[in-house]
C-alpha cells in the first residue's frame, strides 16, 4: 500500500509541471494564483518536496482538474460512474461520457489551439456522429469540405465519409461528441408553436 502512494506522490511533480505548461503561466504567475511560493512550486515541480493537502487543493483549483486527476489515483467504484479523461496526444484530452454497451457513445473532447494550415489526417469508421462546440472554434474537415464551426454549432454526418476533427490558431475548442451505430439516427423534439403545451 505504502509503495502505490509513493509512487503516486513522486510522480505529481512531473503533472504539475505538464499542467502548467499547458496553461502556458509561469511559476510566478501560478504562485499568484494559489498562494504558494515560486521556490516551493519548483521543488514541487522537479520532485524534490512532496506535496501536502494544503497544497495540492489550490493547485487543482489553479488548474481547473480533480484531485484524483491531479495525482492521477487509481480509479475506484463503479467504472461507469468514475470516468476518466485519456489523453491522446498533441495535448488533446478525451473524456468519455458515457460507458454502456450498445448504444450511442458520448464524448467531450477538449482540444489546445492549431494551426490553420495544418493538413488533416482523414479517417472512416463505421457508425455515425453528432458534434456540437462548447467553446471555441473547431475545424470539420469532411470529405472534400472542409467546415469551421463556432460555440453553439453542430454537425452531424456518416463516419464511413473521410472525416478528421481540429483545432484553429484562434485558441482551443471544447466539443461533445455522440457515436451511435450504422443506421442509428438521434430524435430531435422540434419545439411546440407558440400557444401550444409542451
Amino acid at each position: 500500500m505504502n509503495e502505490n502512494v509513493d509512487r503516486t506522490l513522486d510522480a505529481v511533480g512531473a503533472r504539475l509541471k505538464q499542467l502548467r505548461a499547458r496553461r502556458d503561466i509561469t511559476l510566478t504567475d501560478l504562485a499568484k494564483e494559489t498562494g504558494i511560493s515560486a521556490s516551493t512550486l519548483s521543488r514541487l515541480e522537479a520532485g524534490l518536496r512532496r506535496p501536502t493537502l494544503e497544497q495540492l487543493l489550490p493547485l487543482a483549483r489553479a488548474h481547473g482538474v480533480t484531485l484524483d486527476e491531479l495525482v492521477d489515483a487509481p480509479p475506484t467504484g463503479d467504472p461507469r460512474i468514475n470516468l476518466r479523461p485519456i489523453s491522446a496526444g498533441d495535448g488533446a484530452t478525451v473524456l468519455p461520457l458515457t460507458r454502456r454497451p450498445g448504444g450511442i457513445q458520448a464524448y467531450k473532447f477538449v482540444l489546445p489551439a492549431g494551426t490553420d494550415d495544418r493538413e488533416p489526417d482523414l479517417r472512416t469508421h463505421e457508425g455515425y456522429d453528432w458534434v456540437y462546440v462548447l467553446n471555441g472554434t473547431l475545424r470539420l474537415v469532411l470529405g472534400e469540405h472542409d467546415l469551421i464551426l463556432r460555440a453553439g454549432e453542430a454537425a452531424e454526418f456518416d463516419t464511413r465519409t473521410p472525416h478528421w476533427f481540429g483545432s484553429t490558431s484562434a485558441g482551443p475548442v471544447e466539443f461533445l461528441s455522440l457515436i451511435g451505430r450504422q443506421g442509428e439516427r438521434v430524435h430531435v423534439r422540434a419545439a411546440p408553436r407558440s400557444g401550444q403545451p409542451d
